[in-house]
């Protein structure tokens, strides 16, 4: 186990990722084609930065990826990439002035997660809540056709989140990647092809 988990932990510093995770949207990216050039991404609880380093490589020079978290980061971005401190679900008029001119967005992905507390149900719940309010803003801000992505806890709750995009999007898609760590019970669920559709 602890060379499963070192293998990506070193993969990662090799090629200048702030975190293993990044190969989890890799995954992602290789199974779904979410990431393409010339696309705008909005990365929910982007820090430490992983995630958008590699969808600014993925949509170029031509797209752009503007990313949140309430946490900062030391990690240094290209130009296609803006990074705010910013609460995601909140929507200021400084967040909503950077974000107009990308509007709507091709992809709202999130990799959030929850403080754990170690209390399986209450770190469940918390994942839940996470998820829905991610949703919430993909549901706001992409554009017909758009993807949405978002690591959730496995529990009980997951199926009927998965269910609450079915209205949304033309399919539906839960995915766990290899790159996870064997003990770890997130999942990411996937809306594929946004119907636009909300009022």
């Amino acid at each position: 186990m602890k060379q499963y988990r070192d293998h990506y932990f070193k993969r990662a510093k090799a090629e200048n990722y702030p975190a293993r995770s990044v190969y989890k949207l890799k995954e992602l990216d290789v199974k779904f084609s979410l990431l393409k050039h010339g696309l705008k991404v909005l990365d929910l609880g982007a820090a430490p930065g992983s995630w958008s380093l590699f969808a600014a490589q993925k949509v170029g020079p031509a797209g752009r990826v503007l990313a949140l978290d309430i946490q900062t980061t030391e990690q240094e971005f290209p130009d296609n990439v803006r990074f705010l401190v910013h609460d995601a679900f909140e929507d200021s008029p400084e967040l909503l002035a950077i974000m107009e001119p990308l509007l709507p967005f091709d992809l709202v992905m999130s990799d959030m997660a929850p403080r754990t507390t170690g209390v399986k149900f209450t770190d469940q719940a918390r994942s839940l809540e996470l998820c829905e309010r991610a949703r919430d803003v993909a549901l706001r801000r992409l554009k017909p056709g758009g993807n949405f992505v978002a690591k959730i806890f496995e529990g009980p709750d997951a199926k009927g989140f998965q269910e609450s995009l079915k209205p949304h999007f033309e399919k539906v898609r839960g995915f766990k990647p290899k790159s996870s760590r064997a003990e770890s019970k997130e999942t990411f669920i996937l809306g594929l092809g946004f119907r636009g559709d909300v009022g």
